[in-house]
C-alpha cells in the first residue's frame, strides 16, 4: 500500500529506494508535511505520534478506499509502537488517543472523551463516548492500551463513512495483543451519544472496520440503545464506529409485536396443556399413533413456551448460569418442534403414499430418538465447541436493550442450525401438503362433484388443520424482508403463537369422533402399526 500512497506526490530516487517497512508513520504516509518529523523511526515517542494524527485527515481525503484502512493501521501501529511511561494523552483539532500503561493489578478501565478532551474518569465535561474494557483482558505492566478516535474528512473513500454518527471512527488496541471472543459479561463496552434522533425510519447499528475486506461488518458486536446514546457491545477490539440505517420495524411495532406474542403464546400453552390432559385421559385417542404424534409435538412446543415467556426477565436479571439454561432449552425446545413437525410430515407422507397398512417395528420409539435425539446432537455439538455461543442477545437485531433475550448469542450458529434446519423442514412439509392439498382439490371434486358443501368445509378445515400441525405457519419468516417485514412479521407473530390453540381444537374434535381422523386425506382409515 506505501508504493501506492506514493503515487500522489514527487519523490526524490533516494526515498523511492527506501523499504516501507523502514520507515516511520510520517515516512510511511508519505506527504506529511511535519516539523517534528523524526530523523530516526525507531523512535518512537507521543511527538511523533502526534505529528501523524495531525496530518491524518488530510492524507484521508486524498487515497482510494484500500488506502485510506491502511493509513488507519499505519496510525494504530504506530500509537502501539509508542513508548511511555505513564498514561498519556494526545490531542489534535481533530481527533484524541490514549495511552494507558496498566498496573499489575488491571481492574478495567473507563475512557470519557470529548472532541479536543479525555480522561480516564468522568471528569471530562459534556463527554460524547464512554469506553469501557472489562477486567478479564488480564493485562499486565508490559501491556499498553491504544485509544484512538477521529472525525472523518467529508470527503473519504470509504463505503458508508457518511451513515457514521458524528462521522466517528474509534480504534481500541492492546500492543502485541489479539483481543477476541471476550464472553457476554466481559465485553468491551462503547457508548456513544447520538447526534441524529432516531425514528421510525432510522436506526443505530454498531459495526466495526474489517481491515481484510475495508467493508464495516457487525458480526461479534450488539447494538442497544435509548433516546440519547447508543451503546456498543463487542467481543473483540478492532475499529469501531455506529452507522444509521434504515429501520426495518419501528418501535412502535416492535413493541406491538412483543404484546401480541406474549398473549398468543400464553393462550398457545394453555391449549397445549389441555390437549396434553384430553390425551392422557382418552383411552381411545391414546391408541392412535397420529394423535402420539401430535402430542409429542404439543410437548415440545409447550417446553418452548415455558421457557420462552420469562426470557427477558432472565436475561434482565443478569444471571448468567440461569441465561445458559433458559438458552440451551430454548434452542433444545425449538429444535424439537421442528423434528416434530418433519415427523408429522413423514407420517402423513406413509399414509397418504402407502395405501395399505403400515407396520414398522418399533416405529414410535424410532420417531422418538429422531424427534428428541436430533435436537439434543445439535446442543450438544454447540455447547462442546463453545458454550458462551448462549447467552444474552438482541430479540431483534440491532434491537434496543429491553429486548434482550436468552439465546444463541452467534448469527453464524443462529442461521445454521436453526434457520438452515427449518429450511429442511419447511421444504419437506410443504411437498407433503401439496400432495394431500392436490388430492382432495383436484381428485375429490372430479370424483365427487355433487358433495354437500359441508364436506367441503370439512377438507377445508382439514387443510388449514394441516398447515398448523405441519409448521408451514411459520414459513411466514422467509417474507419477512424488504418491504414485507411489518406486515409479514405481524402474519408471524399473531399465527405462531396460536398454533398450539389450533392443536386443542383438533383433539376436542377427536374426542368427538375417534374412529374419524380430521387428518386423513382418504375415506379408509390408515394406521402404523408399532411394536
Amino acid at each position: 500500500m506505501y508504493f501506492m500512497l506514493r503515487q500522489t506526490v514527487k519523490t526524490s530516487d533516494e526515498e523511492e529506494e527506501n523499504p516501507a517497512g523502514s520507515l516511520g508513520c510520517c515516512e510511511k504516509l508519505d506527504y506529511l508535511n511535519c516539523e517534528s518529523r523524526s530523523p530516526h523511526p525507531e523512535t518512537n515517542n507521543a511527538d511523533h505520534a502526534k505529528c501523524c494524527m495531525e496530518t491524518l485527515s488530510n492524507i484521508l481525503q486524498n487515497v482510494p478506499e484500500e488506502d485510506a484502512v491502511r493509513t488507519l493501521e499505519i496510525l494504530q501501529e504506530t500509537l502501539d509502537e509508542t513508548e511511555v511511561t505513564e498514561t498519556t494523552t494526545i490531542i489534535t483539532d481533530n481527533s484524541v488517543a490514549l495511552l494507558y500503561k496498566p498496573t499489575d493489578d488491571f481492574r478495567g478501565l473507563e475512557i470519557f472523551a470529548t472532541d479536543n478532551e479525555i480522561s480516564l474518569g468522568p471528569g471530562v465535561n459534556k463527554s460524547i463516548m464512554k469506553v469501557h474494557l472489562p477486567s478479564k483482558l488480564n493485562l499486565g505492566r508490559d501491556d499498553i492500551i491504544s485509544f484512538f478516535m477521529i472525525q472523518l474528512p467529508s470527503k473519504i473513500a470509504l463505503e458508508n463513512s457518511d451513515k457514521l454518527i458524528r462521522r466517528r471512527i474509534i480504534s481500541l488496541s492492546v500492543r502485541n495483543k489479539r483481543i477476541s471472543g471476550l464472553p457476554d459479561q466481559d465485553r468491551v463496552k462503547i457508548t456513544l451519544n447520538i447526534a441524529t434522533k432516531i425514528n421510525e425510519t432510522l436506526k443505530p447499528q454498531c459495526v466495526f472496520l474489517n481491515t481484510r475486506t475495508n467493508h464495516f461488518s457487525t458480526s461479534g458486536c450488539k447494538t442497544y440503545w435509548d433516546d440519547d446514546d447508543v451503546t456498543c457491545s463487542c467481543n473483540h477490539l478492532t475499529y469501531f464506529g455506529v452507522l444509521m440505517v434504515s429501520a426495518d420495524l419501528s418501535p412502535k411495532d416492535q413493541e406491538i409485536m412483543s404484546y401480541i406474542t406474549i398473549i398468543g403464546c400464553s393462550i398457545s400453552l394453555t391449549a397445549l396443556a389441555i390437549a396434553v390432559l384430553l390425551f392422557i385421559t382418552n383411552r381411545e385417542v391414546r391408541g392412535d399413533d397420529s394423535k402420539k404424534i401430535h402430542i409429542s409435538l404439543a410437548v415440545a412446543l409447550i417446553l418452548l413456551n415455558v421457557h420462552f415467556l420469562p426470557n427477558q426477565a432472565v436475561a434482565a436479571a443478569s444471571s448468567p448460569g440461569l441465561c445458559l439454561y433458559v438458552a440451551l432449552v430454548l434452542h433444545y425446545s425449538l429444535l424439537a418442534s421442528f423434528t416434530w413437525m418433519a415427523l408429522e410430515g413423514f407420517h402423513l407422507y406413509l399414509l397418504l403414499f402407502k395405501v395399505f397398512n403400515i407396520y414398522v417395528k418399533r416405529y414410535l420409539l424410532k420417531l422418538s430418538v429422531v424427534g428428541w435425539g436430533l435436537p439434543a446432537l445439535i446442543v450438544s455439538v454447540v455447547v462442546i465447541v463453545d458454550k458462551n455461543l448462549y447467552g444474552y442477545t438482541p430479540l431483534i437485531s440491532s434491537g434496543p436493550s429491553e429486548l434482550a433475550v436468552c439465546y444463541i448469542t452467534n448469527d453464524k450458529v443462529k442461521m445454521g442450525t436453526t434457520l438452515g434446519l427449518f429450511s429442511v423442514v419447511f421444504l419437506f412439509n410443504l411437498i407433503v401438503f401439496g400432495g394431500i392439498a392436490k388430492w382432495l382439490v383436484c381428485d375429490n371434486m372430479i370424483k365427487q362433484i355433487g358433495r354437500k358443501k359441508n364436506k367441503a368445509k370439512g377438507e377445508i378445515f382439514t387443510l388449514v388443520a394441516l398447515m398448523v400441525l405441519l409448521g408451514l405457519t411459520w414459513g411466514l419468516i422467509f417474507f419477512s424482508f424488504g418491504q414485507l417485514t411489518t406486515p409479514g412479521l405481524y402474519a408471524f407473530c399473531i399465527l405462531n403463537p396460536l398454533q398450539g390453540f389450533f392443536i386443542l381444537v383438533y383433539f376436542v374434535l377427536s374426542v368427538r369422533n375417534t374412529k374419524t381422523s380430521s387428518f386423513q386425506p382418504r375415506s379408509t382409515t390408515f394406521t402404523t402399526r408399532s411394536s
